[in-house]
């Protein structure tokens, strides 16, 4: 199936207002293809998929989920790094096209420093610009990474930040906290959209 996004409005604009704010407009030229585009994969007999509300990503995620569920294994075509969180070893898996490669467990550890089950930890800790989820201040990648490597996900972390030495990284992650919980919300894909099976 075809997945697209179907609305610019999502639940994430009512977690977090300036969510996907700063991104441009779709280019003039693009918008009209977006019709022939959904016209061209019925026309090919390719299943398409949309919903108000969600974001292609929680389609995915949704149709991932079921497969799974059903026991059959399931291959998202794309290198989006936020559909990482649902690489399941032998069960889902990305494949990039422009690269020719799939991603399993290892490639996602290679990215993200993390198991695909801990990727959205990492990304609400270092936040998207391209997205504008806030995640804490001065922590990217790298450092979320092993901060989530130590103390497991978000939730324990901020319960034991004044445990970490570095002053720095112990202030913006106690004055960060909220942002690092409403940046969880907004990187974690909706496995439950209820779409029609």
């Amino acid at each position: 199936a075809v997945i697209f996004d179907a609305s610019e409005k999502t639940f994430r604009s009512q977690i977090y207002k300036e969510y996907k704010a700063h991104r441009p407009p779709a280019p003039e030229d693009l918008i009209p293809q977006f019709p022939l585009m959904r016209d061209a994969t019925r026309a090919f007999g390719v299943s398409c998929v949309e919903m108000n509300g969600y974001e292609a990503d929680d389609l995915i995620a949704t149709y991932a989920r079921l497969a799974r569920e059903a026991g059959a294994r399931c291959t998202i075509v794309s290198s989006d790094k936020d559909l990482m969180q649902l690489v399941v070893d032998g069960k889902v898996e990305l494949y990039d096209t422009m690269k020719n490669k799939r991603i399993a467990s290892a490639e996602v550890l290679e990215k993200f420093g993390v198991t695909p089950d801990k990727v959205v930890q990492v990304q609400a800790l270092a936040g998207d610009s391209t997205d504008n989820v806030p995640g804490v201040r001065g922590i990217g990648i790298k450092t979320a990474a092993e901060l989530i490597g130590q103390y497991g996900d978000i939730e324990n972390l901020l319960k034991r930040a004044g445990e970490i030495k570095q002053n720095k990284r112990r202030e913006t992650l106690i004055e960060n906290a909220e942002n690092a919980r409403i940046s969880l919300r907004l990187v974690t894909l909706d496995q439950k959209v209820p779409i029609k099976e």
